[in-house]
């Protein structure tokens, strides 16, 4: 693999999008202390986000909105589905403290995609998940500045591929539907796994 065809990059940046009420509001923030990272030319941002900084160098400024086809796509409603509460239960009970509305789950589907679900409802046998990305259905609105452009090392490279391969998230939005099954390890179909919550980062790209 050729490093000059990768360049590492971090950003600062603002993201704001609009909410249910129509207000354009911060949403996530990157400071320069904690930059978002990512090497370009592997796939781990979202396409357009790539395209309009990957070319940038340090010390220059953006502001730029992606429309909802350059970001996650439309909201589908056949994205929320209804999961048998045994696929949440550890030992044999429900995981109530893990499990409840606003509750955002790491899981991974049969092709070893990670992605999130946000716990819209708990009922007596179920429990609602809604897997559209949280970002779904909106344009983001970008503002921030390149804090480091340059080559990227072989051994950044390396470690880029070792976390897109099952050691980071993949935030796909692909619903896993009844084929989920519940397991502390992260093994197997669409799991739960138990590593905290919140998203990704950078649009909640993971990126």
């Amino acid at each position: 693999m050729e490093n000059s065809q990768h360049k590492y990059v971090t950003v600062a940046y603002e993201l704001f999008t609009d909410n249910a009420k129509g207000i354009h509001e911060l949403v996530e923030k990157a400071p320069k202390d904690h930059p978002f990272q990512f090497i370009t030319g592997m796939g781990f941002t979202l396409d357009a986000f790539e395209e309009k900084v990957g070319s940038l160098a340090a010390g220059d400024k953006f502001d730029f909105t992606l429309s909802v086809e350059e970001a996650y796509g439309p909201y589908v409603q056949e994205h929320v589905v209804e999961l048998d509460k045994s696929v949440f239960c550890i030992d044999g009970r429900f995981d109530k403290e893990g499990v409840y509305p606003g509750a955002v789950l790491p899981l991974v589907n049969a092709d070893g995609n990670r992605f999130q679900g946000l716990v819209t409802e708990v009922k007596e046998n179920t429990v609602t998940v809604d897997l559209n990305h949280p970002f779904a259905g909106k344009p983001l609105h970008f503002r921030g500045e390149v804090v480091t452009a340059r080559e990227a090392t072989a051994e950044e490279i390396q470690g880029m591929l070792n976390m897109m391969s099952g050691e980071g998230c993949g935030c796909g939005c692909e619903g896993c539907g009844d084929d989920c099954h519940h397991d502390h390890h992260g093994e197997g179909h669409c799991n739960h796994e138990h590593k905290g919550d919140g998203h990704c980062g950078c649009g909640g790209h993971c990126h």
